[in-house]
């Protein structure tokens, strides 16, 4: 069950991230060429990004406490994985995934169209820099550690 959903959770990274670069994409697009159509495809793209985060943030929580490599018996914070997963990787990727969900809500209230772009721009690519800098991938000592 553990290794379904570690993988799971790997490969979703990747739907995550291109859900996500096509947001920051088509969000900068509409609001730097100042359109005033709020365009259906790109209120898909914004709409699958939440839903992809949020799944990823579930499932993320579930292995972290069904991990069997999360052992906080002794001094934890001294375990590589143990430390950079609880101080760095489970707040960053919290805080990203608020930004996205608070940026596409205070989007949603907004009557200028452009203004709506602006602001999901800004809380994806804030997000996307938090995502990126927090992953843990092969070449850091703890992305290694996990397979």
């Amino acid at each position: 069950m553990y290794d379904i959903l570690l993988h799971t959770h790997s490969i979703l990274r990747w739907i995550v991230l291109v859900l996500l670069i096509a947001t920051v994409i088509f969000s900068l697009k509409n609001w730097l060429s100042k359109t005033n159509l709020w365009q259906s495809p790109a209120t898909k793209i914004f709409t699958f990004n939440t839903i992809f985060l949020h799944v990823q943030l579930v499932l993320g929580f579930i292995l972290f406490f069904i991990s069997p490599k999360m052992n906080f018996d002794g001094d934890w914070k001294a375990n590589k994985i143990i430390s950079f997963f609880t101080m760095q990787h489970v707040p960053s990727m919290l805080l990203a995934i608020i930004l996205v969900t608070v940026g596409g809500a205070l989007a949603k209230r907004r009557d200028n169209i452009t203004m709506k772009y602006k602001l999901i721009a800004i809380f994806n690519i804030i997000a996307l820099i938090l995502i990126l800098s927090n992953i843990p991938w092969p070449y850091k000592n703890v992305g290694a550690a996990l397979y």
